[in-house]
């Protein structure tokens, strides 16, 4: 049912959460997932790139370790707009993201309320 997740995943504590979700569903629909990191080059206090890259290494060595197929992409812009490009551009199932984390746009509302009214396909969205 869902061949490609979509994984928006930033430096948050709540975004290791929310990857045993994203790993269970991958699991029990032999799914393959996408990790997703966007920077916000307008925002740089909200990234640490040597923890991020460092957060998606370990979360794609636990997907592989799983025997979860694993792939990773950086892009840059509006988290909201990017996750929701990617998932055009990629034609993924799901997206499955946390509540909280993935750079949190203040001034519009939550990322994750955002990427609902937005996205191209399903969001799974874990308080």
């Amino acid at each position: 049912m869902f061949e490609t997740v979509l994984f928006p995943i930033d430096q948050s504590r709540e975004a290791l959460e929310t990857a045993g979700k994203a790993l269970e569903l991958a699991r029990t629909h032999g799914s393959r997932v996408l990790l997703l990191s966007v920077l916000q080059p307008e925002r740089p206090e909200m990234h640490d790139h040597d923890a991020v890259a460092s957060l998606l290494s370990r979360t794609r060595e636990r997907f592989q370790q799983s025997g979860v197929a694993c792939e990773q992409i950086e892009r840059e812009g509006k988290p909201a707009f990017v996750i929701c490009d990617v998932a055009d551009e990629l034609n993924v199932d799901v997206i499955v993201m946390g509540t909280r984390g993935v750079n949190l746009e203040t001034d519009s509302g939550s990322t994750a309320a955002r990427v609902i009214q937005l996205a191209p396909c399903p969001v799974l969205v874990v308080p």
